[in-house]
């Protein structure tokens, strides 16, 4: 069965003095500050949408990577994920880097490493970002 999830900004002003806010309306988690600078500068405690990107890579891609090694009988103990998603003004997102530790027990590094880089591949955010550079950083702890 499919799901849907759902965010909504609110803008207010042009884009180099506004200002907005996005709710995550789905969970209802919150709702959290955005603004030109926050994306293009220092984030000052307001979010971005490269930011949001970021988590929404990460925690794919740690379930993604979890499922892999668990289907091929090596279920993770712990898999840490961040992501570095890189814009550029005037070009937009030119990369993203994710980095990722985990503990396997009874892995080894080759066969970490590969069901590493097939989670990068099959994640479901990475597809859809498929038109980014995605670089991958995979230890084994």
């Amino acid at each position: 069965m499919a799901t849907t999830r759902k965010a909504t900004t609110h803008w207010e002003g042009n884009l180099m003095e506004g200002k907005g806010a996005v709710a995550l309306e789905s969970s209802g988690v919150g709702t959290f500050d955005v603004s030109w600078p926050s994306r293009a500068e220092a984030a000052n405690g307001k979010t971005s949408p490269e930011e949001l990107i970021a988590a929404a890579h990460s925690s794919c891609y740690s379930m993604a990577l979890s499922h892999g090694l668990a289907q091929a009988g090596t279920p993770p103990t712990t898999v840490d994920t961040s992501a570095e998603v890189t814009f550029q003004p005037g070009t937009g997102i030119t990369g993203i880097h994710l980095t990722v530790n985990a503990a396997v027990p009874g892995l080894d590094a080759a066969a970490f490493a590969e069901a590493a880089e097939n989670a990068k591949k099959n994640c479901p955010v990475s597809q859809a970002l498929a038109g980014t550079t995605i670089t991958l950083t995979a230890t084994l702890i």
